[in-house]
């Protein structure tokens, strides 16, 4: 572990950046392994000579964003979620925003392509500003995404969030989005008690400062029928990214046993990096 959280080296001459666009132009039926056309062009960085490489998965709402945010503060990497790049892409009126909110409405996954040309924008901005390092966040979602991210560059690990799906669609429901800041929060308050073997489980509400109470805003696909069918989506087409990262022995499973409180000591002791923060705020 004290390897990985060394420093991102200087990026190689070969762009991953580069790569993703030359995979946008290829169709998702394909069924060439992308990366065997670019694999040769690139040099893959010794872990101790960059920092850290991650991917956090898990069902929509399940809290990929709050935990690898929090990470990403802790080791200084960028948190890149796709999610909310499809958000921002939707607020800008681009070309792509009347196509992205009929997808999002509808509560389908949106195609490779559209998420490719979106990280690729968002990498380029990110080199521009010397960035090392970095949690991708609801990328990959498919196999052929992993193929593609798999000739980019190496992944070090992937979280694998879990939550109970009762659990899971309450929480989705209680999401908000303030109108004004742009932060999320949650005005669930669940308490589920253990029966038939399974534990029971606590999440406190998280809710947002008073200026922003009278602002709050429920997203226009957290629909009881929408996140239904995003978690059937994501069962049936995602979970097989989960077995391409099984098989190449990079994936961590954790079961969240409530809210932050209660998840992120466990979180961190499963990723060895309990005394890491302790250290970073003794520097602090």
């Amino acid at each position: 572990m004290a390897a990985s959280l060394t420093r991102l080296a200087k990026p190689s001459s070969f762009s991953s950046i580069s790569y993703l666009r030359r995979c946008i132009s290829t169709t998702v039926a394909s069924d060439t392994n992308p990366s065997s056309h670019f694999s040769n062009n690139l040099t893959r960085k010794d872990p101790k000579d960059r920092n850290v490489q991650w991917v956090f998965l898990g069902c929509p709402g399940v809290g990929k964003g709050t935990y690898a945010s929090r990470l990403c503060n802790l080791l200084g990497v960028p948190h890149i979620a796709t999610g909310d790049l499809v958000r921002e892409e939707l607020a800008s009126s681009g070309p792509l925003s009347q196509q992205l909110s009929e997808i999002v409405n509808q509560g389908k996954l949106v195609s490779d392509e559209i998420i490719i040309s979106l990280l690729s924008k968002r990498l380029e901005a990110g080199e521009a500003k010397g960035e090392s390092g970095f949690i991708l966040d609801g990328f990959p979602r498919t196999i052929r995404q992993a193929e593609i991210l798999e000739g980019v560059t190496d992944i070090d690990l992937v979280v694998n969030l879990k939550l109970r799906e009762d659990v899971l669609l309450e929480k989705c429901l209680g999401r908000r989005l303030c109108s004004e800041c742009g932060k999320n929060f949650n005005v669930a308050s669940i308490c589920v008690k253990g029966e038939n073997g399974n534990p029971g489980m606590s999440m406190a509400p998280l809710l947002p400062p008073s200026h922003c109470m009278s602002k709050l805003v429920t997203r226009s696909d957290d629909t009881e029928t929408v996140v239904k069918e995003r978690l059937r989506i994501y069962n049936e087409k995602s979970q097989p990214v989960e077995e391409f990262y099984r098989s190449r022995g990079k994936i961590m499973e954790f079961d969240l046993p409530g809210g932050i409180p209660a998840s992120w000591p466990k979180l961190l002791e499963a990723l060895n990096l309990d005394d890491y923060e302790e250290k970073q705020s003794a520097a602090a």
